[in-house]
């Protein structure tokens, strides 16, 4: 049987990283962490559109040494390159069209798209602590799935209910 691939997007401090945690481990599997984060870590926060690309060959990376482990029969994917699309037209005003290939070429089966109903949580790496913004973004998300043919489903409420959310969404998207 296949590896089935669940991804997690939304905007940032919507619980995305946590979610991945606990769904892999309430399935007994792997997740696949936000490359940009350690990219950014490593780099510093100052970013430009070429270090974009880099981070969604590095992102794809992790995403294909997780695919390959035979173990697995669904994994979790905290953010895809339509995040790497989202952010890329949101701050640069454009997509490198490599990027949307890939998005239009990879297949995955189902989408979680992660609400903005958490408080934010400032970290180094955040950029938007205004609801307004990431409210903004969610339904730029919630537009692009509307508009693909991947199976999706929102999920919002506390850490806890979330959880409890995206388990219950999980298994209509895997039945």
């Amino acid at each position: 049987m296949a590896c089935r691939k669940i991804v997690i997007i939304g905007p940032e401090s919507t619980g995305k990283s946590t979610l991945c945690e606990g769904l892999a481990a309430h399935y007994l599997t792997t997740w696949v962490p936000e490359y940009a984060r350690e990219y950014m870590l490593s780099h510093g926060t100052q970013y430009n559109y070429d270090d974009l690309s880099t981070i969604a060959r590095g992102q794809l990376a992790l995403e294909d040494a997780a695919r390959e482990r035979p173990s697995d029969s669904v994994i979790f994917i905290d953010t895809d390159l339509y995040v790497m699309k989202v952010w890329s037209e949101y701050v640069f005003g454009q997509c490198e069209a490599w990027i949307l290939q890939e998005i239009a070429g990879r297949h995955y089966d189902g989408y979680l798209l992660c609400r903005a109903d958490l408080p934010w949580v400032k970290d180094e790496l955040r950029e938007y602590p205004d609801l307004a913004t990431r409210e903004k973004l969610f339904h730029i998300y919630r537009d692009l799935l509307i508009n693909q043919s991947v199976p999706w489903a929102e999920v919002g409420g506390s850490a806890d209910e979330r959880l409890t959310n995206a388990i219950a969404a999980v298994e209509r998207l895997l039945h």
